[in-house]
């Protein structure tokens, strides 16, 4: 449960972070830049006290409004496929519990956030870890809208399984950027990294099978 209140980050959690890394290096995470981001936000931060020690588990949990902090493999897996670039502007969209977009904040970029869930909005936004990053700036609305009026944008990161890609989003990608989203109905997607050429053609790559909570359309008062 996030809270307004700083906690504990001691050395046990430190230690337990330590062990998190090596284990996403094991399973394939190369990108020293992100492992260094995720030994740098405290997992446990972001959950309920009692799962301080799961927390640096390999393993998603449920949060407010139905919805759920990603594996931190799949945080770390989407982030070092952005190719992220210092100063980069990045919109990312689906806050949830905003630990994804925390670990984007740690590589020094400009993070424009969606959440369409009203009261997990509110929520995120008594979080007191979120003040380390005034480089992250949070939106509600709805994602499959984007946010034109600050694009285009370098990087574009969705958290949620799509059932499309949307257009929407294409547009507001700069040509030479990259949008990774999984993409699927189902219980499963398709983790797809679409790079914009510079002619506004679009290459894709399948990268895998994921799960994530759907992407939902509009925004939820």
């Amino acid at each position: 449960m996030l809270q307004s209140i700083p906690k504990d980050d001691n050395y046990l959690h430190k230690g337990l972070r330590k062990q998190l890394v090596q284990l996403l290096r094991d399973k394939g995470i190369t990108d020293e830049r992100v492992l260094a981001a995720i030994d740098a936000v405290p997992r446990h931060f972001f959950l309920d006290p009692a799962f301080e020690r799961q927390a640096y588990e390999n393993r998603a949990f449920p949060i407010t409004a139905n919805q759920t902090i990603s594996h931190p493999y799949t945080v770390a897996f989407q982030t070092q496929l952005l190719d992220i670039k210092k100063y980069d502007k990045v919109l990312e969209i689906g806050t949830g519990s905003a630990y994804q977009a925390c670990v984007l904040g740690e590589l020094g970029i400009t993070l424009y956030t969606i959440e369409r869930q009203r009261a997990l909005y509110d929520y995120v936004g008594q979080f007191f870890f979120l003040k380390k990053y005034p480089n992250i700036k949070r939106f509600y609305g709805d994602g499959f809208e984007g946010l034109p009026s600050f694009a285009p944008f370098d990087k574009i990161i969705i958290t949620c399984g799509a059932p499309f890609i949307p257009p929407k989003l294409v547009v507001q990608l700069k040509p030479g950027g990259i949008m990774i989203i999984p993409v699927g109905e189902d219980e499963k997607q398709k983790m797809i990294r679409i790079t914009k050429n510079k002619d506004g053609t679009l290459k894709q790559e399948d990268l895998g099978d994921f799960s994530f909570v759907p992407m939902l359309q509009g925004k939820n008062n």
